[in-house]
């Protein structure tokens, strides 16, 4: 069949499986050229692999340092007319390269939040690597079922009092005043439980429990922090809240003194699915975009774990700051750059909105999140959207 992009609100529900492979042999191309770090990891387990950082990630551990990846993912395949997720084909294109390349990777599908798949995950590590030695904690849900059937959701809200402040319209291309309500105390209890770093802890604490991960293993998980601007409804938000819980899990992993070390990355503000659907936010990433690129310092989710590997977490030492975090937006806070953003925000209207932001970047990015528009791909053919991940587990 013909796959066209059908978006719907900040999701696309389509994707297009050629264009998602022809992504990730793009990235793949990038770290094989890249220089890497001497001493890296060998055995690593990505938790939330299919899409962004995580899918990055799995990429710069393998081609870096020829890693074996165990990968966590919750997708769904093809089904009659629907195509399958931009995240199944993400990773059958990975485990068909890998194979090509003779690299170890197999792939874990369900909820990553459940026993039954941390169980799962654990059973193959054990059968195949014997031990993890690392541990990348990607996830990025709305939701989550805890052990005794509770859900608790996610909320995108400011936290004590309301927050006005400018957003886009990216359908209408228009800039308006927006005010996001505080969260309540429950939905801020909630938004930690899905976001924060309790699940993330429950992870390690299984993989140690089954010795399915090295003494002296490292774990990262990753955040944001962002500019001003953006704290309100981010840093200072309830989604903020669960970024210090997630923080003080990192902590509390690396206190248990048992070797293993646990990081947070810091990343730069990206389109994802995620940063897409909170208020303000995409509006300040269109101005990032575009002044970025001018300073010629912007860079996507392959460039920033690439250099996460091979710059800051492997090669000898962790570079972090003085509160132990790894700073991959340290491009994107360089003062002269958070001035010029700043600069712009002051002055955006629906009138200049061109001049003042990147909003053909913005949609590209988002629409490579589903493999349209990718370089030599004809999108007017017809393709095959049943495709099979050889390893799914």
């Amino acid at each position: 069949m013909i796959v066209k992009p059908k978006v719907r609100g900040f999701i696309c529900t389509t994707a297009h499986a050629e264009g998602c492979r022809a992504s990730v042999r793009s990235q793949i191309e990038y770290v094989k050229n890249r220089p890497h770090a001497g001493n890296g990891f060998k055995k690593v387990l990505v938790i939330g692999a299919s899409m962004g950082y995580g899918l990055a990630s799995r990429i710069s551990a393998a081609y870096s340092f020829h890693a074996a990846t165990v990968g966590v993912i919750f997708d769904k395949p093809a089904s009659g007319s629907r195509t399958a997720t931009s995240g199944w084909y993400n990773t059958a294109a990975f485990e068909e390269f890998a194979a090509a390349d003779g690299l170890y990777a197999k792939t874990v599908n369900g909820d990553a939040y459940s026993q039954e798949i941390k169980d799962k995950t654990i059973a193959l590590i054990k059968a195949d690597l014997g031990k993890v030695d690392c541990v990348i904690y990607s996830l990025a849900a709305p939701r989550r079922t805890t052990a005794d059937g509770t859900v608790y959701s996610s909320v995108l809200k400011t936290v004590g009092a309301p927050y006005t402040n400018k957003t886009i319209d990216l359908k209408n291309k228009t800039v308006s005043d927006i005010t996001v309500e505080p969260a309540s105390a429950e939905e801020i209890e909630a938004t930690v439980k899905v976001m924060g770093g309790d699940d993330w802890k429950l992870w390690i604490e299984a993989l140690k429990a089954a010795d399915a991960i090295e003494d002296n293993a490292v774990t990262v998980a990753y955040s944001y922090i962002g500019p001003e601007i953006t704290h309100p409804m981010y840093a200072d938000g309830s989604i903020g809240k669960a970024k210090d819980d997630l923080f003080a899990a990192a902590k509390e992993i690396t206190a248990a003194d048992d070797g293993i070390k646990a990081y947070i990355s810091v990343n730069k503000a990206l389109v994802t699915q995620s940063s897409a659907a909170i208020p303000i936010v995409p509006l300040y990433i269109s101005i990032l975009y575009k002044v970025m690129k001018e300073h010629g310092v912007h860079e996507g989710c392959i460039e920033q774990m690439s250099r996460m590997f091979n710059e800051k977490l492997c090669g000898g030492s962790v570079l972090t700051d003085s509160e132990g975090r790894i700073r991959m937006d340290d491009l994107e806070m360089q003062p002269e750059i958070q001035a010029e953003v700043d600069r712009l925000w002051a002055d955006i209207s629906t009138e200049n909105l061109s001049d003042h932001a990147d909003l053909d970047g913005y949609w590209e990015d988002f629409y490579k999140l589903f493999g349209f528009g990718a370089e030599g791909v004809d999108y007017e053919a017809e393709i095959d959207q049943n495709v099979n991940i050889p390893s799914i587990q």
